[in-house]
């Protein structure tokens, strides 16, 4: 289960929608699996249809976290136009079992957040408690 605020959830539409056409990318710190802060990443792939993090923004952007008192608790990307559920690629770059993996589809008139916990190739739906 993970908690995130109503607010965070529209911010991080408001990011995918703004990357269009192409995926954006990031990643949601916090304790205890309360998701309080976005961390806007650079898809250095320029894709529609996969992500890269720029290597040294992601050393910084974990660096922050963990200077802040914090644990990076979720990779998010977005998909353009398929649905939200873990593509094949997702799954077999899902490197880290210890987080979350929330996918924001513009696939469809109203957006959709899910979030994925990938373990092994395997992957569980994740409840998100949306908070005000």
């Amino acid at each position: 289960m993970l908690y995130i605020s109503e607010n965070l959830i529209e911010q991080l539409i408001i990011h995918a929608k703004s990357g269009l056409p192409e995926e954006v990318c990031g990643y949601l710190s916090g304790i205890d699996r309360v998701i309080t802060t976005q961390h806007i990443m650079t898809n250095i792939d320029h894709s529609p249809e996969h992500f890269s993090f720029d290597p040294a923004e992601q050393f910084k952007v974990v660096r922050e976290v963990r200077n802040a008192g914090q644990l990076v608790l979720a990779n998010y990307h977005s998909h353009p136009e398929s649905p939200a559920r873990p593509s094949v690629e997702d799954i077999r770059l899902a490197y880290d079992p210890n987080i979350s993996y929330i996918i924001v589809s513009l696939d469809a008139e109203i957006p959709v957040v899910k979030s994925f916990l990938i373990r092994n190739g395997q992957v569980e739906e994740e409840e998100i408690i949306i908070t005000l």
